[in-house]
């Protein structure tokens, strides 16, 4: 490829410009693709020689973000960048799941690509520019592809569709989607709305889908004057004989089994039983181990492939699924609300053999997380973690930390409920969700979504609305194709689409869609969201039995918060030099005190917070204190500073000392203070009055009965 510059205007006001032949020539593809300032190198290697072991494609997709894109350092101690933040991770399953059903079937060589953001203007985001870049670099390279794709992140301002919108344009937008596919049809959707309707969604889609068109023409202009001519490689050929006896031995077999009814343990335990004894059967006699052992590989394969036709027929001719349902059908649903006493919300949502177990903990300030990314410096307040344990499917692994898919489906269920979500000015907590799927057979990111929901309505938190989700599945067919509500395991598997759609009863609030095969027209996309809606209706009306409204208290033990304003003045007498005073006081009340500025109005905002609302309430009173607001007869715990003949001066709030006369030690008489108290001593005194000149005059014996001593 020789080097040189083109450039598309895919939408109005928006150019592409790619690069090619300049830089990492040694790739098998590689371009250079900027969208105003940001540029993103993509490349694409793919091995020459196959990996049939693997029995699966190895695809690997990396989108990565250096900080000197955007002329910066990394945060932290280690100046260099290290494991891929979540932004990262999410945007590189971004465009995996767009380019991964467009390589050919039977293509098995080991591929990598990888996208590198060099330059970021701070207002395009490269995660589209790579997916694109992604596409440009295989379709020019001699690796095999089925392209070229696209993606187009959709924004929607006062009802106006904008492509690609730019980070201060999507400040205003109530629609951020993302959507990959080719000139033909759409591959993959993911993203979330402000509570849209059905057809402004398919409006989006399509608005996205224009400009995907042309971005793929582009591609195809490209590949005629710039392309490699692709590599040949062989499939590995089928053995028919073999397939045939593999089909004769255990179809009527598969067939029963399919249509019996099963839950997932007795589907599996049945369908183990049927592989065993094809095996035994058909290699009966062979001595040699090894060939014994390929042999028992591809006849469970072959099953496999007898299995997923047979569950598939079911569906397009008898309009049955495997448990019985009929494609419409929801599996029975069970939900609790508080079932953890300690945590601050939680709730179990069980939906046939998928459980989530959810948990809301309420924070302060101090607890959000500072996010360090290229594009966002801001603290995060609202965060959905999800884990999915091994156990949940009934297997053995080494525990590790979060994986791709589980970032991925927590980032989703995140998405889907923030949009009904207080702000942080209305309800000052941060707040964690974690959903631990106990049990697994299908959609429990969905799953989390719906115990999400409750968990946070059982905690107290004002959601706008309850939201659910549901995942929706595809078997297409010669003749017709049959869109199917809340796909469990196998269906997902076997099928020809995952589209999960959450949202309250007034509208959409997130989506994601891969589609299998090449594409999905809007009629039965439009067809698949209706029915979604029917679907998380129902859902939304069986989490209703348990909760519906956000309780109206918070649990006990979360932290209570007291607010408060001083002086801007007055904040440097608060936090004491080198903190010292707000650090005793925090200390001593044993609450944590967060002091910010408000320039504009030139007051300190302090929030005060503790396990207990009577420890704030002191603190709050020992603020006042130091910024000179006591108040006469009320009642304060002091430390003992110095003792004098007269009396003792007693220290109610750091930097505030009071004379604590001899005279108001007790009721009787009191030779010597000494006698009473002691240097570091705790005790309450009562503030008598503040004299002209600021000082304090305190009494100890009016707190007493007329018989303490």
């Amino acid at each position: 490829m020789k080097a040189d510059f083109r450039s598309v205007e895919f939408a109005p006001g928006k150019e592409m410009k790619v690069e090619t032949g300049r830089l990492a020539k040694q790739a098998d593809g590689a371009v250079t693709v900027q969208m105003g300032e940001t540029m993103v190198l993509c490349t694409a290697v793919s091995e020459k020689e196959p990996k049939p072991e693997l029995g699966f494609f190895p695809l690997t997709v990396d989108l990565r973000e250096s900080m000197s894109a955007g002329g910066r350092f990394p945060g932290g101690f280690i100046k260099r960048e290290g494991k891929p933040s979540d932004k990262e991770i999410l945007s590189s399953r971004l465009i995996d799941r767009t380019i991964r059903p467009l390589f050919p079937d039977g293509y098995l060589h080991e591929t990598q690509i990888i996208c590198s953001v060099i330059s970021s203007d701070g207002e395009n985001d490269g995660d589209v520019i790579g997916g694109f870049g992604a596409s440009v670099a295989l379709t020019l390279s001699d690796i095999p592809f089925d392209g070229p794709m696209a993606q187009v992140r959709v924004g929607r301002i006062d009802g106006e569709h904008v492509i690609n919108p730019t980070r201060s344009e999507m400040d205003e937008s109530d629609v951020d989607l993302l959507v990959g596919g080719t000139e033909e049809s759409v591959i993959m959707i993911e993203g979330d709305m402000d509570e849209i309707s059905e057809q402004e969604m398919i409006d989006a889609i399509k608005a996205g889908h224009e400009s995907i068109v042309k971005l793929c023409q582009f591609q195809n202009e490209l590949r005629e004057e710039f392309g490699e001519e692709k590599r040949e490689f062989e499939v590995e050929e089928t053995d028919e004989e073999l397939a045939n006896k593999v089909e004769q031995e255990v179809s009527d077999d598969i067939r029963d089994l399919v249509a019996a009814e099963l839950g997932k343990e007795d589907y599996t335990e049945r369908l183990d039983e049927i592989k065993k004894t094809a095996k035994e059967q058909l290699t009966a006699g062979i001595e040699d181990e090894s060939e014994k052992e390929d042999l028992e590989e591809d006849i469970g394969d072959i099953i496999g492939d007898v299995e997923k036709k047979e569950l598939r027929n079911l569906i397009l001719e008898k309009k049955k699924r495997i448990d019985g349902r009929s494609p419409e059908e929801i599996r029975s649903i069970w939900t609790e609300a508080g079932y953890m006493p300690r945590t601050h919300g939680s709730a179990i949502f069980t939906r046939g053999e998928t459980q989530a177990l959810v948990s809301v903990t309420l924070g302060t300030k101090r607890d959000e997380q500072n996010i360090d990314t290229l594009f966002n410096e801001d603290a995060k307040q609202f965060m959905l973690h999800y884990n999915f344990p091994p156990f949940c499917v009934g297997e053995t692994a080494f525990l590790r930390g979060p994986g791709r898919r589980e970032i991925g489906h927590g980032h989703l269920a995140e998405r889907a409920i923030k949009q009904v979500m207080p702000g942080f000015d209305d309800f000052g907590y941060v707040i964690r969700v974690i959903s631990d799927i106990l049990e697994s057979n299908g959609s429990s990111s969905m799953a989390s979504v719906c115990g999400g929901s409750m968990a946070l309505m059982d905690a107290g938190v004002p959601l706008k609305k309850p939201v659910s989700g549901i995942a929706m599945g595809m078997i297409v067919g010669e003749d017709e194709t049959v869109v199917l509500s809340d796909i469990r395991g196998e269906e997902d598997f076997m099928g020809d689409m995952d589209f999960k759609v959450t949202g309250t009863a007034d509208g959409i609030t997130a989506c994601q869609m891969d589609i299998k095969v090449k594409g999905i027209d809007f009629e039965t996309m439009e067809r698949a969201l209706r029915q979604s809606t029917e679907g998380r209706m129902h859902i939304l009306e069986k989490m209703a039995e348990t909760i519906s409204e956000p309780r109206t208290e918070i649990s006990k033990h979360a932290p209570q918060f007291v607010k408060m304003e001083i002086d801007g003045d007055q904040i440097g007498s608060v936090i004491g030099p080198g903190g010292k005073v707000i650090q005793t006081l925090q200390k001593e009340t044993d609450t944590e005190i967060l002091v910010e500025e408000d320039e504009d109005r030139d007051v300190g905002l302090i929030t005060i917070s503790a396990n207990d609302l009577d420890k704030a309430e002191e603190a709050k009173r020992r603020i006042k204190g130091i910024v000179g607001d006591l108040e006469e007869g009320s009642v304060y715990e002091g430390t003992v500073k110095a003792i004098k003949d007269y009396g003792a001066f007693v220290e109610i709030v750091p930097g505030k000392d009071g004379l604590l006369h001899i005279s108001e030690i007790n009721h009787t008489h009191v030779d010597s203070v000494e006698d009473h108290l002691s240097v570091g001593d705790k005790i309450q005194v009562k503030l008598l009055k503040v004299e002209q000149g600021g000082k304090l005059r305190l009494s100890r014996k009016a707190l007493l009965s007329e018989d303490e001593e």
